[in-house]
């Protein structure tokens, strides 16, 4: 017996459902699936969140000096003109940063290797390439699912049965965070 379902697919097929579909979930905090779906799906983002958990206040925050170009009103770089050619004008800034413990990059490695990329679009540029910004999920991870779980010990996920299918009978389920 295999202590996996396999949903009536190839290896390669069922890791890419199950990724989309873990992604989905994290991301928007519930999705729509059958019951045995929703089951696997469950195993790996209780796995994951349980992941998020332990590892959430692993980091220190450091604080370096970066060169960034100075800008105009527009937002275009300032150039200059030293010897006969155009140079950026940079300024130097103090900035903040978290640093990872070694436990805690291992952790947001595991957690991209599951992940697919999530882009947002705003709804008013529907179409449109620009005003779309890219998801960190490991990061959305750490920083909003962790801390409102830490108080858990397991039992992230819940399933509610909805309705059978109208084509093949299979049980739909509403798989949420808890």
């Amino acid at each position: 017996m295999s202590g996996y379902r396999k949903l009536s697919r190839t290896s390669a097929q069922r890791k890419a459902l199950l990724r989309n579909q873990v992604t989905a979930l994290l991301y928007r905090g519930h999705i729509v699936t059958t019951e045995a779906k929703a089951k696997e799906v469950a195993k790996i983002a209780e796995g994951l969140i349980a992941l998020a958990v332990r590892e959430k206040d692993n980091f220190e925050t450091v604080t370096v000096t970066a060169k960034v170009p100075k800008k105009d009103a527009e937002g275009k770089r300032v150039k200059e003109v030293q010897d006969g050619k155009k140079v950026t004008v940079y300024l130097e800034e103090q900035k903040e940063i978290k640093k990872d413990s070694p436990s805690r990059l291992h952790a947001r490695r595991k957690m991209n290797k599951v992940f697919y990329p999530v882009v947002e679009v705003p709804a008013a540029g529907k179409g449109r390439k620009k005003g779309t910004k890219k998801i960190d999920m490991a990061q959305k991870m750490f920083d909003e699912i962790a801390p409102k779980y830490a108080t858990r010990n397991g039992g992230y996920t819940r399933i509610v049965k909805i309705a059978q299918r109208p084509g093949d009978g299979a049980m739909k389920v509403l798989l949420e965070l808890v």
